[in-house]
C-alpha cells in the first residue's frame, strides 16, 4: 500500500492516505504517461490533497463519497469518476461495507494531443463540470486498461479512448470530426509494417515515422480504415503466428518469447484472451 505522497516515474502523482483507513491499493510504476491503481478501502481513505494529472476512476464495489470543488460527491458502481489536474479533493466509503474502484492517472499532454486529433484543431484541455458521471465509454477504456499489456501501442489506443469520451462529454470541445480525407496510403503503410514486424512489440514512433501521422490520428483512421487499433492489429499478428508454433509442437515458453511477449504467463493470459482457450488446451485440441 502506498502512504502519504508518491511519485511515478514520468508523470508526477501524489496521493495520501489516512494511517487508520483499512483496505488495499495495487499500482505500478507509470508507463507511456499513464499509471494503473486498483483499491479497496473502508472508512476514510484518503486526506485533501491533488494530482497533476487526470484522474478517471471507475467505481467497483460499494460507495465512493469525496468532497470536491466545494461539493460532496458519491459515485456508485459502474459510475466513472473524473478529477482535473490540480484541483483538491479526498476520499472516503459511504457506510460500512467499503468501496472499490479502479483508477488512470492520466499525463495531460497526452490527452491534449489525442483531443486534437479528435476535433481537428487545438483546444483546451476537455472540462467535465460534473464529476461523477456515467459513460460507457470511458468505464470501458478503464476496465480494458486492466486487462491489456503496457506495451506502447495499447497506451496509445488507451489514450485515444480516454480523449473521445471526455470530449465527448465536455460540450466546449464541440463534435469529434471524422477526417476529412483518409490517409489510405499511410494507413497501409503502417500495415504492412505491423505485418513485417509482427513477431515484437513496436513502438509509437515507429509507426509514427512510417506513416507520416501522428500516433492519435494514425490510431484513429486506422481504426476506421481496418476495424481495429493498431496495437490490437498487432497483436493478432502476433498471435496467429506464435497459434501456429503451438500447433506445431513448439515449447510454449519459446513460444512466448518468439512471438514478443513478456513469458509465458503473459502471453497465456493474451492467447485465452483471444481464442477462448489456453495454449495447452489449444494444443491439447488440435
Amino acid at each position: 500500500m502506498k502512504n502519504d505522497h508518491s511519485r511515478a516515474s514520468g508523470v508526477g502523482l501524489e496521493r495520501s492516505c489516512t494511517e487508520h483507513s483499512a483496505g488495499w491499493m495495487r499500482s505500478a510504476e507509470a508507463e507511456h504517461g499513464v499509471e494503473r491503481l486498483e483499491a479497496w478501502f473502508r472508512g476514510p481513505a484518503y486526506r485533501k490533497h491533488r494530482h497533476d494529472t487526470y484522474a478517471i476512476c471507475l467505481t467497483t464495489t460499494g460507495v465512493q463519497g469525496f468532497d470536491y470543488r466545494g461539493a460532496a460527491e458519491i459515485s456508485l458502481p459502474g459510475q466513472v469518476v473524473v478529477l482535473h489536474p490540480d484541483e483538491l479533493h479526498d476520499g472516503h466509503a459511504v457506510g460500512e461495507v467499503g468501496f472499490g474502484y479502479r483508477i488512470l492517472y492520466i499525463d495531460p499532454a497526452l490527452i491534449f494531443q489525442a483531443a486534437r486529433a479528435i476535433c481537428g484543431r487545438p483546444c483546451a484541455l476537455p472540462f467535465v463540470r460534473a464529476p461523477v458521471c456515467t459513460s460507457p465509454r470511458l468505464a470501458a477504456a478503464i476496465a480494458s486498461a486492466f486487462l491489456d499489456t503496457r506495451e506502447p501501442l495499447a497506451a496509445d489506443s488507451l489514450v485515444l479512448q480516454l480523449a473521445e469520451g471526455l470530449v465527448e462529454i465536455d460540450p466546449s470541445c464541440g463534435q469529434a470530426r471524422v477526417p476529412r480525407r483518409l490517409d489510405v496510403a499511410a494507413v497501409e503503410r503502417a500495415r504492412e509494417y505491423l505485418d513485417a514486424e509482427r513477431a515484437r512489440v513496436v513502438a509509437s514512433a515507429e509507426l509514427e515515422t512510417v506513416a507520416g501521422l501522428s500516433r492519435y490520428e494514425l490510431a484513429r483512421q486506422f481504426r476506421l480504415v481496418c476495424g481495429t487499433s493498431p496495437y490490437r492489429y498487432l497483436l493478432m499478428r502476433r498471435l496467429d503466428g506464435a497459434r501456429q508454433q503451438v500447433a506445431a509442437g513448439r515449447a510454449l515458453a519459446d513460444t512466448a518469447l518468439g512471438a514478443g511477449f513478456a513469458d509465458q504467463a503473459h502471453f497465456t493470459r493474451m492467447f485465452k484472451a483471444a481464442y477462448g482457450l489456453t495454449p495447452a488446451r489449444y494444443r491439447a485440441r488440435v
